[in-house]
Formats: structure tokens, C-alpha cells, sequence
């Protein structure tokens, strides 16, 4: 395997092998993973092998919405390219796609960029403290890799392990940051209002997703809203996952509730860098008496592919798509739980990035004979499903199938005590480990 080859020398070249937590081979397929891709078109992945399969999992963790290497997005980037994609005066591209955000966001009145999710969250988060003069953030889920959001791991050993990643470390952080971040859980409402009562006079900012894996208890992110009002803190949501999936733009307009700041990335440029941060005047305008700038989020062809991601969006209903899709997967995975009598249990509030867990002790090992199996048959497959405007019928029904047939196999196998027996590599890390 040319793949896993080349896994091995990259762990002895580049720290934790690459540069995406979530693409080490660990987390999918230890030592099985295909891990390199020599080309990507539609929802198909060719890898070093000259092995081509269908992605039925993350659809590159989530960023090609409209498929691998979109002939419309593609285009216009290369179009883009063709022009210069730097230059010492500023891209027009920029000022276009901040008016396109604002007319999608009623709310929304200015836009600064960036280049990824983890770097927009960092920019929001540094906003709202200059606007507030504040330094203490709550927050609820997962927001990237930077110091403002892993001090919370300083003050209380192991917060991450009921939220988002066990084992998460805090080295480098300052230990000066401790006490400058507090976590709650989503519809956990009284936690934030512990956290708010605290440091009514301190809070910065409230961070957090409108919707990820469940839905809102009624009055929830109302509640939430009223809140960062009444503190003074910085309402800002995280919208790098669940935004344009569920409706063109953000999630919380299908919700109906107002942030003062929400963060795209990911889907908003199918796969190309780029990330928007967008808000209202009198808080986006903190940006000026801080230093926020970088020549990388001068360049065009993120905001180009941007806006021919979002022109496609609006003029093929996308979402609606997606939703559908989703759906099929969704219902897949059901009916094959039923049939097999595995034992799974689905989360599908938001059917195009739903998700499913076997319930079972050796959950892990059972995931792992699963994506083992779908991979034998040609699907690139996890326990979670990412829809992409690329996914077909058809796609669903070969996938469909598969997975009846490796249901029923591991229904069987958990039965004869024969999961562990019957993997060709390790059991599938999870959280957060150490990978060199």
C-alpha cells in the first residue's frame, strides 16, 4: 500500500503526520487507511494504488459541499488565476462577496476574512474582546486549535473529555491564561447562566454552535441571546460546520435567532481556503483598534471561489439537495439496524452531516470492522455521513446495499464474539493521541 508507505515516512517528517487531526489514519482504518489521494472529482477518490472509491463519509471533513473539484467553483478559481491571484492593490472579489454575506445576513453589516476556521475563531473571539474590553469567553463545543480556546483546559484538568476531544492537552498555552474560558453544555442552559452569574462584568464573549447534533430546546438560544445582552458579552456563532447546509447561509436563520457575529469556513468555498467573519457595525469595527491582517487573506481566489460556491448554492437550492440526501442515508442506516438487529443509535437533526454509534462496549472495534468491510467493497465509510451536492440516488443505493450486507456481518460477528478476530489492523483511536 503506496499510501500507508508514505503515512510512515510523513510521521517521521511532519509532526502527528499531517496536518488535519481528522485525517490521520488512526482515527479511520489503522495501518489500512488508503491516507493520499492521487485525484478527487465528484464523490469519487482515487488513491496512490490507482484504487478508486466512492466518499460516503467526510467529503474532505466537511468543506466540498458541492462536490471534489466542482466544474462552476473550478472554473472560476482558475479564471481568477488567469488574472493574478495577488497583487499589490486589493481583489474587487472581496468587496463583492462581503455585500453577498450582508444580503443573506439581514443582521450582518461587515465582513473581515480568513483562511480557515480555527484562524476566523480566533479573529471573532479577538473582536469581541476589543469591543468589550473583556478577556473571559464561555463557550459551548468545539472552536479550533488556538490559545483562547484551549485555556480552558488550565483551570479545569480535563474539561474537553464531556465536550469534545478526551485527552486534549493545553501545552504551549500560557498558564496565564487560566480562568479566561469556561465551558457549558448545549441546552445545558443553567451552566451558562452559573458561568454568566460569575463574571457578569467579565464575559467577552459567548461562543458557540446554533445547531450541531440535536435540535434546540425551545427558547434555548433565545435564552442564550438574552443573556450576552444583558452581560454585555459578544454573542458569536460558530457556523464553520452548519452553515449553507441547511438553508443558504447560516443554520441560525433556519432557527431564527440573531448573533451579533457568525463564522463560515469549510462549505463556503467547497474546498478552497477561505473563511468569513461577519457582523454588526458597532461590534465588527473593534477591528480597528486591534491588529488583525494577513497577506494570505489578501489573496483571490478564496473570495472567488466563495462566490461561485454560494452563486451555485442560490441557483441549484443546494440545501435542498443536501437535506434529501441526507435523509436517504439516514433511513439506510436505519432500516439496515433493523434488518441485522444491530443495536445503533442516529443522530440526524441536521441530515447532511449526520452521524450514527453502534451501543456496544467494543464500539470502537466494531467501527472499525465496519469501515474495514465498506472499504473492501469499494465506499469510503465512518460512522458519520457528510452529503454533497455530487451524492446521487445511486450513490445511496450502492452505499444502501453495502451496508446491509456489513450489517449483517457485523451483527453475526458480535454474536460469535468474533469483532476483534476478524480486523486485519488495530482498533480505531479516538480523541486525542499522540500519533508519532
Amino acid at each position: 500500500m503506496k499510501g500507508q508507505e508514505l503515512y510512515k515516512k510523513a510521521k517521521k517528517l511532519i509532526p502527528g503526520g499531517v496536518q488535519l487531526f481528522s485525517k490521520r489514519s488512526e482515527l479511520h482504518l489503522p495501518e489500512l487507511w488508503p491516507a493520499y489521494y492521487s485525484k478527487s472529482k465528484g464523490v469519487e477518490v482515487t488513491d496512490l494504488d490507482g484504487n478508486t472509491y466512492i466518499d460516503m463519509y467526510q467529503m474532505a471533513v466537511g468543506a466540498c459541499v458541492l462536490g471534489y473539484a466542482d466544474p462552476d467553483v473550478d472554473s472560476a478559481v482558475k479564471n481568477a488565476m488567469d488574472s493574478g491571484s495577488a497583487s499589490i492593490l486589493n481583489c474587487p472579489e472581496e468587496v463583492e462577496l462581503a455585500e453577498l454575506l450582508c444580503e443573506l445576513h439581514p443582521w450582518a453589516d461587515m465582513v473581515r476574512y480568513a483562511r480557515c476556521g480555527g484562524e476566523a475563531m480566533a479573529i471573532a473571539v479577538r473582536i469581541a474582546r476589543a469591543k468589550t474590553g473583556r478577556e473571559k469567553v464561555a463557550f459551548c463545543g468545539y472552536h479550533g486549535w488556538s490559545d483562547w480556546y484551549l485555556a480552558a483546559n488550565l483551570s479545569d484538568k480535563g474539561v474537553f473529555d464531556n465536550f469534545v476531544m478526551p485527552g486534549l492537552d493545553a501545552a504551549g498555552v500560557p498558564k496565564s491564561l487560566a480562568g479566561t474560558a469556561f465551558a457549558f453544555h448545549y441546552n445545558k442552559i443553567d451552566e451558562l447562566e452559573a458561568i454568566a452569574r460569575e463574571h457578569k462584568n467579565e464575559l467577552a464573549a459567548i461562543v458557540m454552535e446554533p445547531m450541531r447534533g440535536v435540535k434546540p430546546d425551545p427558547g434555548f438560544l433565545e435564552r442564550v441571546r438574552e443573556i450576552s445582552t444583558k452581560t454585555g458579552a459578544v454573542m458569536i456563532f460558530d457556523e464553520v460546520t452548519s452553515g449553507f447546509r441547511m438553508a443558504i447561509g447560516g443554520q441560525h436563520l433556519v432557527l431564527n435567532v440573531e448573533p451579533d457575529i457568525a463564522v463560515f469556513a469549510k462549505s463556503i468555498s467547497n474546498g478552497y481556503p477561505m473563511a468569513a467573519i461577519i457582523g454588526r457595525e458597532e461590534i465588527m469595527q473593534a477591528a480597528q483598534i486591534t491588529f488583525i491582517s494577513s497577506t494570505s487573506w489578501a489573496e483571490r481566489t478564496g473570495p472567488t471561489a466563495a462566490l461561485a460556491t454560494i452563486r451555485k448554492y442560490q441557483r441549484c437550492d443546494v440545501a435542498k439537495h443536501l437535506i434529501r440526501i441526507g435523509e436517504m442515508v439516514i433511513a439506510g442506516w436505519k432500516e439496515s439496524a433493523k434488518h441485522s438487529g444491530l443495536k445503533i443509535t442516529v443522530e440526524a437533526e441536521m441530515p447532511p452531516i449526520a452521524h450514527f454509534a453502534f451501543d456496544y462496549k467494543n464500539a470502537p472495534a466494531i467501527c472499525t470492522l465496519f469501515t474495514q468491510m465498506m472499504l473492501e467493497r469499494g465506499f469510503l465509510a465512518g460512522s458519520q455521513f457528510k452529503a454533497s451536492f455530487a451524492h446521487r440516488d445511486s450513490h445511496v443505493e450502492q452505499y444502501t446495499a453495502a451496508v446491509n450486507e456489513v450489517f449483517a456481518a457485523l451483527s453475526e460477528a458480535i454474536a460469535t464474539d468474533e469483532v476483534e478476530k476478524r480486523l486485519k489492523g488495530p482498533i480505531i483511536q479516538q480523541g486525542f493521541y499522540r500519533l508519532t
